[in-house]
């Protein structure tokens, strides 16, 4: 009887720890992320003379400095562009990507789009992208109604390596 008490402690250990390392492993993501894409969204501009006009400016981080100058970590970027408003839209005429010397990487814009009322949509600069540097940044134009709230630029920093986290936050300013 004893015998037969220890085997099933022990098939009941060994079955609770391969359960529980197989719910801790994880799949990587099989999709690629897609680029931004806001071609389906283009809206023209209604009478400009009827909105609010505004540039704002976004400092993000596609690599941080660590230990020294001679080190360097990468982050993936996640740039939030948020209508802050639940009655009117926005309308986001540049969203411009810049790296640390001021030099133009990426247009995501050709043609002006609706941002609907309390909408976020999102630019995604991935961890291996390092083109910004350590100074990238962003510039947007947008409009929006007379008395509506502006818009919210954010951006969201991450880098996971082994059990090492980095995390952190940017808001954009307005600048004219």
């Amino acid at each position: 009887m004893m015998k037969k008490s220890i085997y099933s402690i022990s098939f009941f250990v060994c079955f609770a720890l391969l359960m529980a390392s197989v719910s801790c492993h994880r799949e990587p993501n099989a999709t690629k992320p897609k680029s931004t894409d806001f071609s389906s969204r283009i809206s023209p501009i209604p009478q400009k003379d009827s909105l609010e006009h505004g540039f704002s400016y976004l400092s993000i981080y596609s690599q941080i400095y660590s230990f020294s100058e001679s080190t360097q970590h990468e982050l993936t970027v996640t740039v939030s562009l948020r209508n802050t408003d639940e009655h009117n839209s926005f309308y986001l005429k540049r969203a411009d990507y810049f790296d640390s010397h001021g030099d133009g990487i990426k247009k995501y814009l050709r043609n002006s789009i609706e941002i609907q009322p309390l909408e976020t949509l999102e630019i995604i600069i991935n961890e291996n992208d390092i083109s910004g540097g350590t100074g990238a940044n962003f510039l947007f134009e947008w409009f929006c109604q007379k008395g509506a709230t502006e818009p919210i630029f954010e951006a969201v920093m991450i880098s996971t390596k082994g059990q090492q986290g980095l995390s952190f936050t940017t808001t954009a300013k307005r600048i004219k």
